[in-house]
């Protein structure tokens, strides 16, 4: 950390002392069981990060670190200041309350309804104050007041939000103030670095005509972020931006399995989605590969506490109401592979992230695993869809009816007959023909096994067989 904390800092939410993780989002510090709810609400609620056992970039640390000392908190707690809260009993929980219900109540109606934010007067038409929002927050980048950015971004701003006017976005004003700081906050709400003005030039161009070198170098890092994220995940290295290195390559060890024919199957199913639902399937793995990192500085840090129990455990990414059922029920089931499996999942991801981003045609041979993936930064635009059907499927119990498994290996056979290059395929379809190239990989190291023990008592038996014709 840049600054350590001090020793009056408490939990934003239950005003417990030394607070060790923070929501990077909501500009808070809370404690071990306020983290766990947040870490229950998802992503798009909460980004948490550990303050000392999370590598922090600096100046994102010192972005929170601003917001906290300048009271953030009281955006998200605006109606609870007011006296006459206390007289109509509500108020925030402590640090005696329980974590549930009491504490996970007040969390998700802080943060999930945002109950207690400042609510401005009701007008017919939302679109136009969500423009006149974004049109403030244009101008307040200029300026180091970061905490009048993020209460426009808690009302509806949007950090993308181009200016018909002016021609630019909130990220090319700060940048061009030389606002590190509020770049960072941008960054957080889904700002795109390599987003071009009218003029045609992105926010690092700006910070580099500017000579902030130091804000040019970190909009590079942003706008790989969720490549590093990933290259870090699976070969605990980073590129080296500075030197021009944006990308690492790294190569899976028994990559000859790739060569089955559910494998080729499986490739080409992921080659065959449309990009959106490829940057889609990008940004739920990304999210996995958040969740899987974070329970592992969770249960390092907790010291098999009471904490650890199955009310503080996050088993797969929690429901996001922008995404559709399917795409919900399709994160959940992430959780299900094991290590070796969610890594060949996100190479293939990234192998084909290459071949898309450098225009490539669909090609038969044997690709090399190299570790490129387009950043999808906006991830708060996404587009709300329907969702008529159940947040959760069998994936919280692990229970598979015998329907659900015949519907499975019926839906596979088909996919694999078909034409897989004909139309985009759902990321369910790719997630079994995985689960497929999974089994029959197993299958293939089962047989090779037992190949290889027969290929060893044959040649004992030929030695003994020699050995009696010598004598």
């Amino acid at each position: 950390m840049s600054k350590r904390l001090r020793s009056s800092e408490v939990c934003a939410d239950c005003s417990g002392p030394d607070p060790s993780w923070a929501s990077v989002n909501r500009g808070t510090f809370i404690c071990d069981e306020c983290c766990s709810v947040h870490r229950s609400l998802g992503r798009h609620i909460s980004q948490v990060r550990h303050l000392k056992h999370t590598p922090w970039p600096p100046t994102l640390l010192q972005m929170v670190e601003t917001l906290y000392n300048n009271g953030a908190n009281s955006i998200w707690e605006h109606s609870l200041l007011d006296p006459a809260s206390i007289m109509s009993g509500r108020r925030k929980a402590n640090p005696q309350d329980k974590v549930h219900p009491n504490k996970a109540e007040f969390i998700r109606a802080k943060y999930q309804m945002l109950a207690f934010v400042h609510r401005l007067p009701c007008r017919d038409d939302d679109s136009v104050t969500a423009k006149d929002l974004s049109k403030q927050l244009h101008s307040s980048v200029r300026t180091g007041n970061l905490e009048t950015c993020l209460r426009l971004l808690s009302l509806g701003a949007q950090a993308n939000f181009f200016h018909p006017e002016k021609g630019n976005t909130p990220l090319h004003v700060a940048s061009k103030a030389g606002q590190i700081l509020q770049a960072e906050l941008l960054a957080v709400y889904g700002a795109d670095p390599g987003t071009q003005d009218s003029s045609g030039k992105t926010p690092v161009d700006y910070a580099r005509q500017g000579g902030h070198h130091e804000l040019a170098e970190r909009l590079v890092e942003i706008q790989y972020e969720l490549t590093d994220r990933l290259a870090f995940y699976l070969c605990g290295r980073k590129p080296d931006h500075k030197n021009g290195q944006h990308f690492i390559i790294p190569q899976m060890a028994e990559s000859s399995l790739d060569l089955s024919e559910l494998a080729k199957a499986a490739k080409k199913k992921l080659q065959s989605l449309s990009n959106h639902l490829f940057e889609e399937l990008a940004m739920d793995v990304y999210d996995e590969v958040d969740r899987r990192e974070t329970d592992a500085v969770w249960l390092a840090t907790q010291n098999h506490s009471t904490l650890v129990t199955e009310t503080t455990v996050v088993p797969f990414l929690p429901v996001n109401p922008e995404y559709s059922s399917t795409r919900n029920q399709g994160r959940q089931k992430l959780a299900r592979f094991n290590a070796h499996e969610f890594a060949t999942l996100v190479i293939d991801i990234l192998s084909d992230a290459k071949r898309r981003q450098q225009g490539s045609p669909l090609s038969s041979s044997k690709d090399n695993v190299e570790l490129i993936l387009k950043t999808i930064n906006n991830q708060h635009t996404i587009e709300s869809q329907d969702n008529d059907q159940p947040d959760y499927d069998s994936v919280a119990s692990d229970e598979d009816t015998d329907l659900e498994a015949t519907a499975s290996k019926a839906n596979r056979q088909k996919s694999l007959d078909s034409d897989l290059s004909d139309g985009p395929v759902t990321v369910q379809e790719f997630m079994e023909v995985k689960n497929a190239l999974v089994a029959s990989e197993a299958k293939i190291q089962q047989l090779m096994k037992v190949n290889n023990n027969l290929s060893d008592e044959l040649r004992i038996m030929q030695k003994k067989l020699l050995g009696k014709d010598a004598n």
